[in-house]
């Protein structure tokens, strides 16, 4: 991106050509902050749902006046002859369509008998309805792949807009790892494709060679404040599997450090705090590892907070024979205020052992918090019993 915009930054001012960014990731008020960072002009469309329906990226298309490709796939090489190539050169000037916006509530009385149907409904409301019609758009993409099992647009799209219910007020807490068994499912049946694979790559184990998505996100941070500017907010903050960061050596658990062995302390079943686990992937061979995402979020209607003058929330698994975790215990930090109600994630990587028969394994424990309910009101130390699964294939 940087090379082309070095490349049009003048053929723009003389009024020459038009640039458009399209971005395919699952947050893209990341890439907003990335063109902050680089100060990027250019307009950016979003398209998490990969509707250009691209194997690769990154990719540049050369579009006429009246709406034609010229050219696509252009190689980084060719930002520099650009001018004479493309902006110069003559074209027939044809009348573009006019696609207009669709009209969603004749979409929905509309028959949808085939996958292409009822995702051409998903795409329609998830990009002209936005977030409020997510619920719609889920169930279209669900209706899809039942009509057709083996639709990997279908399934990678319905992975989509999961994630994008599990970022908002609206989420349930199987929506992350329903997500990612659909990312999973696309993947087999498309391996080829580069934006399905990394989907799913993003937020699972770190891969030998990981590839640094989001390293850049400080730097660029601290760089734009330098500038006397405030950094563009994120909605989602990168988690930990979206950074190149060294993974520590998996360790067995030592159940001897335990917070609570004998199972003692009274249980929170989501009256305080609310959980959920993803697994990513969900399926592993012997000796391979998963990534799990563990979230907290304290019970609002409640007026539930978390106490940071205490112990932070801990947790403890209990691990089966052989298996391993990446530290144990796994402990989230308190923040330095006194009281805070912010959700709270942990991700920490499982190894199975070399000799894992093949089958579904349940992996037990449980975390151990201070919270409190409403303002002044009581504080206590609870538990919250945790039950991972997975398979091993």
């Amino acid at each position: 991106m940087p090379v082309w915009h070095e490349a049009t930054k003048e053929l723009r001012r003389r009024g020459k050509v038009e640039v458009v960014a399209i971005v395919q990731d699952q947050h893209p008020d990341r890439d907003r902050l990335f063109l902050q960072w680089k100060q990027v002009d250019w307009p950016v469309l979003a398209d998490p749902l990969n509707i250009l329906n691209l194997e690769t990226v990154p990719i540049t298309i050369a579009v006429d006046e009246s709406g034609i490709v010229r050219f696509t796939e252009l190689p980084m090489s060719a930002a520099k002859t650009i001018e004479q190539t493309f902006v110069d050169q003559k074209y027939d000037r044809r009348d573009a369509p006019v696609v207009p916006k669709p009209d969603l509530r004749a979409l929905a009385r509309a028959p949808r008998r085939t996958a292409a149907d009822a995702i051409a409904y998903g795409d329609a409301v998830a990009v002209w309805g936005g977030a409020v019609h997510v619920d719609e758009a889920i169930d279209a993409y669900r209706q899809a792949v039942r009509l057709d099992a083996q639709n990997a647009i279908g399934h990678f799209r319905l992975g989509c807009a999961l994630r994008e219910r599990y970022d908002c007020a609206a989420r349930r807490s199987t929506d992350f790892q329903e997500a990612v068994a659909q990312w999973d499912r696309a993947v087999e049946l498309e391996p080829n494709r580069y934006i399905y694979r990394r989907r799913s790559q993003q937020y699972g184990p770190r891969l030998e060679a990981p590839a640094a998505l989001f390293d850049w996100i400080p730097t660029a941070r601290a760089e734009v404040k330098a500038r006397g500017e405030t950094p563009l907010p994120l909605i989602v903050e990168p988690g930990e599997s979206e950074f190149d960061s060294p993974a520590p050596n998996a360790v067995p658990l030592r159940k001897s450090s335990e917070s609570d062995p004998q199972g003692r302390l009274r249980r929170d079943q989501g009256e305080f705090i609310a959980m959920e686990t993803t697994v990513v992937p969900l399926a592993v061979k012997p000796s391979e590892q998963a990534r799990v995402h563990a979230t907290f979020r304290p019970n609002l209607e409640r007026k539930a907070h978390w106490n940071n003058s205490v112990d932070p929330l801990t947790i403890w698994l209990n691990l089966p024979q052989g298996w391993s975790v990446d530290r144990a215990p796994i402990v989230i930090p308190n923040v330095a205020e006194e009281v805070s109600q912010e959700t709270r994630s942990a991700q920490f990587q499982i190894r199975a052992p070399a000799n894992a028969h093949a089958g579904q394994v349940k992996i037990g424990g449980y975390a151990t918090y201070y919270v409190c309910e409403d303002v002044g009101g009581v504080c206590v130390y609870r538990r919250r019993d945790i039950e991972i699964s997975m398979s091993i294939r």
